[in-house]
């Protein structure tokens, strides 16, 4: 297959579209053990150091141009796969089989997708652009992520934000894991079960403790 068809051609959009997801969901893992070091309750000294230990490297670094380029091909290629299943839809069915067809949500992954890209673009404006202009402007000088996020935590609206935003990854990945998978052609009707569960399993565990984080600053259980 072309570049140009990998891009364009149906087959080619979900294939890219499920190695992009599978980057994504590798860099969720990363990104979570990253922010449970917050739980050390140790005024945020670890996770202060494992922080500024990925903004530093430059491996985390080159990685990081990486992820922003596979999540704007995720974005762009779901928002054409919508378009084009919309346009091949055109008048729907007569009868509408709701759940018995397909879940909800994974009818919604184009919703679901805008709503977690309003709370990346809050999450990024709240501690990535700031830290990144911070180390850009002061010759490298750090902010300490910790004492921010106490900050940005203690707003009631942001806190209701995040977890809404979370509540929406839930949901993709509910879908996006599984069929990630399926799309670069692992289907096997011995092994769906255990990767629909494992996916089910991921969709809960992740949000959750990324959901714990602004729960734990604005109630106070961390120091």
């Amino acid at each position: 297959m072309s570049f140009k068809k990998l891009l364009t051609s149906a087959v080619g959009r979900k294939f890219t579209m499920g190695a992009t997801g599978l980057f994504l969901i590798l860099f969720l893992i990363v990104h979570v053990g990253l922010n449970v070091c917050i739980f050390a309750n140790d005024g945020g000294e670890m996770f202060n150091k494992a922080a500024h230990f990925m903004g530093g490297n430059w491996v985390p670094r080159v990685l990081e141009i990486g992820l922003f380029f596979f999540l704007i091909v995720h974005i762009v290629q779901g928002l054409m796969l919508e378009m084009s299943n919309r346009a091949k839809r055109g008048i729907g069915y007569a009868r509408s089989y709701g759940n018995r067809g397909s879940k909800w949500y994974s009818r919604s992954m184009a919703l679901l997708g805008t709503l977690i890209l309003i709370f990346l673009i809050l999450h990024i404006s709240n501690f990535w652009l700031p830290n990144r202009v911070h180390q850009g402007f002061l010759l490298g000088e750090e902010i300490n992520l910790y004492e921010r996020m106490k900050v940005t935590f203690s707003v009631g609206w942001i806190v209701i934000v995040y977890l809404l935003g979370l509540i929406a990854l839930a949901y993709h990945l509910m879908h996006g894991f599984q069929s990630a998978f399926r799309s670069l052609g692992v289907h096997n009707i011995k092994y769906n079960k255990l990767l629909i569960c494992i996916g089910n399993g991921f969709a809960i565990i992740v949000p959750l403790l990324f959901a714990m984080m602004p729960l734990s600053f604005y109630f106070g259980w961390l120091s």
